[in-house]
């Protein structure tokens, strides 16, 4: 079973778990898109859903593919929220914003009764940071937000290149127009100091720390699909 196969199976998996009549979180990402498209066929085939999406990228799929949308102004409470992940640890702390849409899936994710993750067994780890944190700052004050992100990295005994992302030879723009941070720490030993930390910094918009969010994980292998749940 390849990288895909193993994508397809965690999304069949979450697929179970959408009901009819059911506002849903829509994901970003490769394993995202393979939910899109299994949604899309159920949704061909009679399923009454409603999706609010986490990036433009999700947006355009699913308008190609018709799986309903509406803003998260329109459904500001959301049923289920299904979203693929960088990394997941075994009590289901995240990162995310791989793709640069943190920020929205965050908030998405926030408005949902119930958060399912679903990635191949790649991103399951035993302590996060092997994937570069990424980090959003708005981009007024943007080396003096990068400079007090290096200060509370020292305070908290991380080390690593935290490089701003770019897009060609351009700077990386998110979808609301802000710039990204990529973090390599190697090694996050404490997440949750980590994220209120960053979240103290005025030019941080959000980081890619998805802490408490959520509930299930489903993790594919080449034995097919098992599901994580977060530990108390």
């Amino acid at each position: 079973m390849d990288a895909r196969q193993m994508k397809i199976k965690a999304a069949e998996a979450a697929l179970s778990h959408v009901e009819d009549g059911m506002r849903l979180g829509i994901g970003t990402g490769s394993t995202a898109e393979e939910f899109v498209r299994l949604l899309a066929e159920k949704v061909a085939s009679g399923l009454k859903v409603e999706g609010v999406p986490t990036s433009e990228r999700t947006a355009r799929l699913c308008v190609e593919l018709g799986v309903p949308l509406k803003s998260l102004d329109e459904l500001p409470e959301l049923d289920l929220t299904i979203d693929g992940a960088d990394e997941v640890d075994r009590s289901l702390r995240l990162i995310k914003g791989g793709g640069g849409a943190l920020l929205r899936e965050k908030i998405v994710a926030a408005a949902s009764s119930r958060m399912i993750v679903i990635a191949d067994e790649t991103k399951m780890v035993d302590t996060l940071g092997a994937f570069p944190l990424p980090i959003e700052i708005n981009p007024f004050g943007q080396v003096a937000t990068r400079i007090a992100v290096e200060k509370v990295a020292a305070r908290l005994g991380l080390s690593g290149e935290i490089a701003p992302r770019k897009s060609g030879d351009d700077p990386f723009m998110t979808d609301g127009g802000h710039l990204i941070l990529d973090a390599s720490f190697g090694r996050i030993p404490d997440a949750e100091a980590l994220g209120a930390s960053l979240n103290a910094i005025p030019g941080v918009v959000e980081h890619g720390l998805f802490i408490n969010l959520a509930a299930l994980a489903i993790i594919a292998g080449p034995s097919g699909a098992r599901t994580v749940e977060r530990q108390k």
